[in-house]
């Protein structure tokens, strides 16, 4: 006979139909992530990010040479007609060109590079082996889609806006044969569309990156609720540190050019608006406004990603801070610390052969060496009051966040920026409202 005690598996049609239907829907969400990090990654290796072997990295760098480059210049030295001049169309675009060919060129070498590096998955630290990917696949889902989202969102008006200057452009520029007035006007429009979703794709995933970042933050301040083990806070704080830091030290090169050319862009082109002293149209101002909105746009959500993952790291120690302070007003044992400053008391609750304040955290394990106070109580309730008080002033040791070479992008960095800009702006008009007045 069989023993009644003993327990045999369940084979899968034994399953209850509730853990049944929980482990089908866990599966259909690792299928809609591997769907849409499939669909991300197919969408850079279209664009020529994925540059993993040395036949993508050719093909990536030529057509990028070819389409964004070539083209364009050509067009610009050999289909222009000769009073074309008086719209300085060729000296306004080649400028043009250059700034975005340059964004794009960053934006491109960037990215290859640490996607070669990393991988699409530790890219953007969704990886498996970082234990969280199961807890937050419908945040990374949300937060991969909303990449599409906004790249579509600002990708469309500014297609638009370069396409209605274009067909603006043909009506009153004409060339030997309306065929090759629509085949340059197709080339341009493909070429600038090409350059530009490479330049904004790049700002988009950096954008995406500090979202997911973010995720975890918002997720560390909860895990304040659910656990009370302060060596958990700080090895997960440290492992925040840790992601933030790879972060900092991929994007500090790409955050620094962009600023640097989008800031000589924009001044160059309100030096040649402002210096210009012929009327300025939409054929030869156009672009001018397009590049500029995509420019602006591109740096602006790079600056505000930034200083909100910085914020969200900074505030981690006022959320502690205020866990803290919440612990302690309603722990039960709160009333044996309301004793007097007088000696007497002070020695009764703290004997003098109690914790010394020089002791590190492996001294703290040999605990049997030290006198232990007297009151149980009391000596468990200071212990955890310490951890948390030593954790609180860890986190305001380490106020982390996104830095650039050691400097943080917070909101008092974007002040400074913003001042240096407004700044060298009104230098340029100083200099160029002098000169065409005279």
């Amino acid at each position: 006979m069989e023993d009644p005690h003993m327990q045999t598996e369940q084979s899968p049609d034994q399953i209850p139909l509730l853990d049944q239907d929980q482990i089908h829907e866990e599966e259909e969400k690792d299928v809609s992530l591997d769907q849409t990090l499939q669909r991300l990654e197919n969408f850079l290796c279209f664009f020529g990010f994925r540059q993993s072997s040395f036949l993508s990295f050719l093909l990536s760098w030529t057509a990028f040479f070819l389409v964004g480059v070539a083209v364009p210049v050509a067009i610009f030295e050999l289909c222009y007609c000769s009073d074309c001049e008086k719209y300085e169309i060729r000296k306004v675009e080649m400028g043009i060109l250059a700034s975005q060919a340059c964004l794009a060129a960053i934006s491109l070498l960037c990215v290859s590079h640490n996607l070669r590096k990393h991988g699409l998955r530790k890219f953007l630290f969704v990886d498996r082996y970082h234990g969280h990917m199961l807890r937050f696949r419908q945040e990374y889902i949300k937060k991969i889609n909303g990449f599409f989202c906004l790249l579509v969102l600002w990708m469309l008006p500014c297609f638009l806006l370069k396409t209605s200057r274009e067909i603006i452009r043909l009506i009153y520029v004409h060339h030997e044969s309306w065929w090759q007035s629509i085949a340059i006007l197709v080339a341009l429009v493909v070429s600038w569309t090409y350059l530009t979703i490479i330049s904004l794709s790049a700002s988009f995933l950096f954008n995406l990156v500090c979202n997911i970042q973010v995720i975890h933050f918002d997720d560390y301040g909860k895990l304040l609720e659910r656990s009370s083990d302060v060596s958990i806070f700080i090895e997960e704080h440290i492992r925040l540190r840790h992601h933030l830091s790879k972060i900092s030290h991929r994007f500090r090169i790409y955050l620094l050019l962009e600023l640097l050319i989008v800031s000589i862009s924009q001044f160059l082109t309100l030096f040649q608006t402002t210096g210009y002293r012929g009327i300025i149209t939409f054929i030869n101002g156009g672009d001018f406004a397009v590049s500029s909105v995509v420019q602006v746009v591109e740096i602006i959500l790079c600056l505000y990603a930034a200083a909100k993952i910085s914020r969200r790291a900074q505030s981690i120690a006022a959320v502690a801070s205020r866990w803290h302070a919440l612990v302690t007003s309603i722990s039960p044992d709160a009333s044996h610390l309301r004793v007097s400053s007088s000696a007497g008391n002070l020695e009764a609750a703290y004997p003098v052969g109690s914790l010394s304040i020089g002791y590190s955290e492996s001294d703290l394990e040999s605990l049997d060496y030290v006198a232990m106070p007297t009151n149980t109580h009391l000596a468990s309730y200071m212990s955890s009051y310490h951890k948390r008080q030593a954790f609180v002033m860890y986190l305001l040791s380490n106020l982390s966040g996104f830095t650039i070479f050691g400097w943080t992008v917070d909101r008092g960095m974007i002040n400074t920026i913003f001042f240096l800009e407004f700044s060298l702006v009104l230098f340029v008009l100083g200099k160029t409202i002098v000169f065409t007045s005279k």
